[in-house]
């Protein structure tokens, strides 16, 4: 038995509330069982019952055993004075209040609807046969119901990325760009380099990017010796030139290279390959003097790919690397890589400006219905049992939401899925 569930069971009075009564015998009326509390204090906010005839109106508080109100110190928080039912699968001890009368408490465990414990362990017994626990019910979830709940859940997961957001915005004296600077560096490296290409950026001051942006080779400079590549000895012109402007640029700006993690290429494909990355990314601040700026004003994904149009050092059309070179090609980036930048970074970032200054974020749904979903493991599993729910870069994000924040942590109890498979289970 979890205690979550016992929240379920009482959320949605899933119990023959009939038969309630405390231990020592008095009726108890649920008027409402109250409001759910997710967060720290008493389970259920402002409940309304009958007592014995009597009306209380107050909190709640739900556990295992009548003792966790001991274990977990309530007798000592204030925050559990205006308890006023206690609500347990099992009645084990009684509990005092501070004036030493007895709190009211109801056991539970022989009062659940007939079939209800049954469903739960059905559902989320997490069976090793199961890659979800719902995969055999998520195809038959109505449409409605789904779609709301991946909008509510990329709305989470846009939530938790401005943690990070924040943080940057906090070191960086609330520099936007700055921001932006190195949230693109780490998704430019993706997630083989993504820390590494992160800690580049973070050890370039970005006042230097606005001093240095007017000159190419400058960027490509910075970048490219922040990161180790131009330490070698090579006869090629255009390396030399890297060179010598990084070692005139690391003394003039005092930069380290220190605590920055070395940059990989196993398992990379030539056009992930570092270097390749970084001079991009020295082209994409070429070309936007301000871009954060300009994103600040887009509301469609056609407008945000053509930010990311570039001209790159003609070297570079023929080399991945200094050491090796190839026929010429342009590297332009795919279409995926930049959807990868809009769903990873250009909307993230948009969100938390957005809500920092109270604005609509109506057009970032837009926009993230506008483009193709990601193609993972994840992705390809949910689409075996959801492909008409599979059709943009919103939904795919929220499957991933919902696979990593409810299906491995077993939430059932806290998914909007979960919670409507529960509902079929047998009335009395």
């Amino acid at each position: 038995m979890r205690e979550d569930y016992l929240h379920y069971l009482w959320k949605f009075q899933k119990i023959e509330h009939w038969r309630l009564q405390t231990s020592d015998g008095l009726p108890v009326k649920v008027v409402s069982p109250g409001t759910h509390n997710l967060f720290s204090g008493p389970d259920f906010f402002n409940a309304r019952l009958l007592i014995g005839g009597q009306q209380w109106a107050g909190n709640l508080e739900i556990h295992l055993r009548s003792s966790d109100w001991y274990l977990h110190g309530h007798e000592t928080d204030p925050a559990y004075d205006n308890v006023i039912l206690h609500v347990v699968w099992e009645h084990d001890v009684e509990v005092f209040r501070k004036d030493n009368s007895s709190l009211p408490v109801v056991e539970i465990k022989h009062l659940v609807q007939n079939g209800a414990l049954d469903a739960y362990n059905e559902l989320c017994s997490g069976s090793s046969n199961r890659w979800i626990n719902c995969e055999d019910d998520l195809p038959q979830i109505e449409e409605f119901l789904l779609e709301n709940w991946l909008e509510r859940l990329y709305l989470e997961r846009l939530e938790q990325k401005t943690a990070l957001i924040n943080t940057l915005l906090e070191k960086s004296a609330g520099d936007w760009e700055a921001v932006l600077f190195q949230l693109l560096a780490r998704n430019f490296g993706l997630n083989v380099n993504g820390e590494a290409f992160m800690g580049i950026a973070r050890s370039i001051p970005f006042g230097v990017i606005r001093k240095t942006r007017g000159n190419l080779l400058q960027l490509e400079s910075l970048l490219l010796g922040q990161g180790g590549f131009l330490k070698g000895d090579h006869e090629e012109p255009y390396y030399r030139k890297l060179q010598e402007e990084y070692a005139y640029l690391k003394r003039k700006f005092a930069l380290s290279g220190e605590g920055i993690l070395p940059s990989k290429y196993f398992r990379l494909r030539p056009d992930n390959f570092p270097e390749i990355r970084l001079v991009q990314l020295a082209a994409v601040y070429h070309k936007n003097e301000n871009l954060f700026s300009s994103l600040e004003k887009i509301s469609e994904a056609q407008d945000i790919y053509q930010l990311f149009q570039i001209q790159l050092n003609e070297f570079w059309s023929s080399h991945y690397t200094f050491s090796s070179g190839h026929r010429p090609r342009k590297k332009n980036f795919s279409r995926k890589f930049l959807d990868l930048l809009i769903i990873n970074t250009v909307v993230p970032v948009k969100f938390s400006w957005l809500k920092s200054k109270g604005k609509a974020i109506d057009g970032l749904f837009e926009i993230m219905e506008s483009i193709a979903p990601e193609e993972n493991q994840i992705i390809k599993k949910f689409r075996t049992l959801r492909p008409e729910n599979l059709n943009n870069a919103l939904q795919s994000q929220g499957f991933l939401q919902l696979k990593k924040e409810y299906c491995d942590k077993n939430a059932c109890l806290q998914c909007a899925v979960g919670l409507k498979i529960l509902q079929k289970e047998p009335q009395i």
